[in-house]
């Protein structure tokens, strides 16, 4: 199963199951193509970095910001090799969060695809390349300085790169939330569309009980319908009204 998650709103926008003898790769632009995303920035990992799912993206009126790592070889070296100035100085923190024990900070570059040597015109409406450094130090462990580097059909700024970068990891939350609440992980129904129907229905959950506009956790907001008939009327209305809105 595929997820399309809008970070914004917290909301699954859009499922797709892939086929038998499919993967994630091949079903990505077919739930991209059932969604209307124009003018949104889509965030993918670094396995979706294929050009045939950045054409796909801009062709529905959106821009991408795809991870690069080593399935994309040439790309990665050519933007690594872009960014070999900045990886030698020591940045102005533009981000700096401390919590749960650990100190973290990021900084973000962002430069234009002009300054890559070599042809990338593969990669239809490419603007800009990125470069993400994060540092983390937690009491205790060995401090780990990390570099992460993104494509995208946007001109961005280092904020908005930040921003995006951040919010992408929202759908980790999401899936943990599912897990946690709805022990989606536990699941062992497969059989016909068993589990595509199931995924739905958590879905449409989730986002039926984030509507509600009670300050209860997810959990709490579920007990609360377990026990209360209104509390459950309110949740089924909060996700109406959200639907009929989007």
């Amino acid at each position: 199963m595929i997820s399309a998650y809008a970070s914004s709103n917290k909301l699954v926008l859009g499922q797709l199951k892939t086929e038998e003898k499919s993967n994630e790769i091949t079903a990505i632009p077919e739930l991209i193509k059932l969604l209307d995303i124009k003018g949104a920035l889509v965030t993918i990992d670094a396995m979706a970095c294929q050009t045939e799912i950045a054409k796909t993206i801009v062709d529905q009126g959106a821009d991408y910001l795809l991870a690069v790592k080593n399935n994309q070889g040439k790309l990665r070296q050519a933007v690594e090799a872009v960014f070999a100035t900045q990886r030698a100085t020591t940045p102005e923190r533009i981000r700096v969060e401390q919590g749960h024990g650990r100190i973290e900070s990021r900084q973000a570059y962002v430069l234009s695809s002009e300054a890559l040597d070599g042809d990338f015109s593969r990669w239809k409406g490419l603007k800009s390349i990125v470069m993400v450094e994060n540092f983390r130090y937690q009491k205790g462990k060995e401090a780990e300085l990390e570099y992460r580097y993104y494509i995208s059909s946007k001109q961005l700024n280092a904020e908005q790169v930040a921003s995006a970068v951040r919010e992408h990891w929202g759908i980790e939350s999401m899936h943990w939330v599912l897990d946690v609440t709805m022990a989606e992980d536990a699941c062992q129904i497969y059989k016909g569309h068993g589990a595509e129907n199931l995924s739905c229905l958590r879905h449409i959950g989730l986002n039926m009980l984030r509507s509600e506009p009670t300050k209860l956790s997810i959990v709490g907001k579920q007990k609360r319908c377990m026990m209360n008939t209104s509390m459950l009327e309110a949740v089924l209305n909060a996700g109406l009204n959200s639907m009929n809105k989007s």
